[in-house]
C-alpha cells in the first residue's frame, strides 16, 4: 500500500494532482480542503495517501493531515458511502467540522453537503458516532499545518463524557456556555444546565 507521497506538484485539476516522485507521476484526488493548501506548480509536496484497488482501477486519494487520511477512512467504511462522496463530505466540511457535527447529531448540517440526503446523515451519524476525533491538525491562513490546542470547551466537554454523559448531552452542553468560559466554571455551569434538563 502507498501511504505517503512526497514530491513535486506538476498538476492541479481539481479534484485531482499530479505529483512527480522520482520521475513517476501519481495522479490523487484530493478533497478541497488539501487542494486550498497547496503549494504552487513546481513546488514540493507530502500527502498522506489511501489506495485502493479495484478490478479495473488502481487509485490514490491524498490527504494534507493524517487526521483527514484517517476521517476518510471511516467515512468509507459507512454502508453506502464510496471515495467519491467521502471527497465531497471533506471538501464541504473539514475532519473537525465533521466530527462536531456526527457528535452533535446535526443532520441539517449534514444533509447540506452535496449528494448526502436525511437518511443517509442519520446513518453517517450512527456508524461514526464516537469514531471521529477532533483537534488534530489545523491549517492556519498560511496553509502550514498546526497542531490545535485544545480549547477550554473541549476539557468541558470531555469531563463531561468521563462523567457518563452521552456526546449529544455533552455537545448541547457545551453549546449554552458563555463565550471565554475557564473549565471548572464550564464543567460547573454545563452540570447545572445538564441537571435542569
Amino acid at each position: 500500500m502507498i501511504g505517503r507521497l512526497s514530491g513535486s506538484l506538476i498538476e492541479k485539476l481539481p479534484p485531482q494532482v499530479v505529483l512527480d516522485v522520482g520521475g513517476v507521476g501519481y495522479e490523487v484526488d484530493v478533497p478541497m480542503s488539501t487542494f486550498y493548501q497547496l503549494p504552487p506548480l513546481g513546488e514540493k509536496v507530502v500527502l498522506f495517501t489511501h489506495q485502493v484497488v479495484r478490478e479495473d482501477a488502481h487509485l490514490l486519494f491524498g490527504f494534507a493531515s493524517k487526521e483527514e487520511r484517517q476521517t476518510f477512512r471511516a467515512l468509507i467504511k459507512v454502508t453506502g458511502i464510496g471515495a467519491k462522496i467521502a471527497l465531497t463530505i471533506l471538501s464541504t466540511l473539514s475532519a473537525d467540522e465533521l466530527a462536531i457535527a456526527i457528535a452533535a447529531e446535526d443532520i441539517k448540517r449534514l444533509s447540506a453537503v452535496p449528494g448526502i440526503g436525511k437518511k443517509t446523515a442519520e446513518r453517517l451519524v450512527l456508524e461514526l458516532r464516537g469514531k471521529l476525533v477532533t483537534g488534530g491538525a489545523v491549517a492556519t491562513p498560511g496553509g502550514l499545518p498546526l497542531v490545535a490546542e485544545p480549547s477550554p470547551l473541549d476539557d468541558v466537554a470531555n469531563a463531561l463524557l468521563a462523567l457518563g454523559y452521552n456526546e449529544k448531552e455533552a455537545a448541547a452542553a457545551v453549546k449554552m456556555l458563555p463565550a471565554g468560559v475557564g473549565v471548572s466554571e464550564g464543567i460547573r455551569l454545563a452540570l447545572k444546565g445538564l441537571v435542569k434538563a
